[in-house]
């Protein structure tokens, strides 16, 4: 397949890619996993890695793909840059620009990356904010298209809080056709602009979306199930309240039991154990959390391929 061309300049939301683009770019992701190239777009390039928050697959992912690609990164954690406390967040895009061909940017507020991309005269890609994780999503997508061969058609239940992936992954699956089920406690869920938007996408093309309380009832008959964990970085101070929330929203045999018979199991990671999942689920039979996990690798590098191809 050849390099994806892409109409954006930054990926700031999966709403900044059109559904050809997620398509081609989750095509893409699986093809450079069945058969790596020695393509070297990036040859003489430099990421810089700008990171607010700890990361093990992010960070590990992106060094690799971007070495893979024949350029390099640099990694800048919070001490090292201060952003938006110690520097201003337009003058550290400005100076980055000066020296890096693209900006990684994992981060707490959403506003912060928008404003970086404002400034930043290179590519900004969103390596997590608190509303959205798109680098997730295209990876998660290349799962699914590994798992069932086709994205259109395809049912996904997510269990969970409405956070930055169920948002990034509702916008996915309603971008390639897939049927986006969510199930989220009272007060915890997507928000009604975020239902809209994301029902609207999927009407356009092909799929669906459904927002309920009940997790039995997303899960029933789906094809996938996917959870997240059910307090995100940041919000540490509610985890006890939010366990109680979410008690009965652990995805389990029990509720696994709902889905189809060859349902697949998929979780972004970190998992927290006795929480969303009991312990031990994510090595089980359905699970494909490691192959998602890989995946990013493979996504990651078919975004920064189709920026820089």
């Amino acid at each position: 397949m050849a390099n994806v061309g892409l109409q954006t300049k930054h990926l700031l939301s999966m709403a900044d890619l059109t559904p050809a683009e997620v398509c081609a770019l989750v095509e893409r992701a699986r093809d450079i996993k069945r058969a790596p190239g020695s393509a070297k777009p990036m040859q003489g390039k430099t990421v810089a890695l700008l990171f607010e928050k700890p990361s093990l697959r992010t960070r590990v992912s992106f060094e690799i793909g971007v070495a893979n690609l024949g350029g390099n990164c640099i990694y800048l954690s919070p001490a090292e840059v201060g952003i938006g406390g110690r520097e201003a967040v337009s003058d550290v895009a400005q100076v980055l620009s000066r020296y890096v061909n693209c900006i990684v940017y994992r981060c707490f507020a959403h506003a912060t990356l928008v404003e970086l991309a404002q400034y930043a005269s290179v590519p900004v890609i969103n390596a997590l904010s608190e509303d959205e994780h798109p680098c997730q999503t295209l990876a998660d997508l290349t799962t699914v298209l590994e798992q069932r061969g086709s994205l259109p058609g395809t049912t996904l239940a997510y269990v969970g809080d409405g956070n930055n992936v169920a948002r990034s992954l509702g916008i996915g699956c309603a971008s390639v056709g897939i049927h986006y089920r969510i199930a989220s406690p009272d007060g915890y869920g997507l928000t009604a602009d975020d239902q809209r938007a994301i029902e609207a996408i999927a009407a356009a093309n092909g799929g669906s979306a459904t927002f309920v309380r009940d997790p039995r009832e997303a899960v029933d008959g789906a094809n996938v199930v996917y959870t997240d964990v059910w307090a995100s970085m940041g919000q540490e101070e509610e985890a006890a309240v939010r366990r109680e929330v979410f008690m009965e929203y652990q995805v389990n045999p029990d509720l696994m039991a709902h889905a189809a018979p060859d349902a697949v199991f998929m979780h972004d990671l970190p998992a927290h154990y006795g929480e969303e999942v009991p312990h031990g689920f994510l090595d089980g039979p359905q699970s494909v959390v490691f192959d998602q996990a890989e995946n990013r690798l493979h996504a990651q590098q078919a975004l920064l391929e189709a920026i820089f191809g």
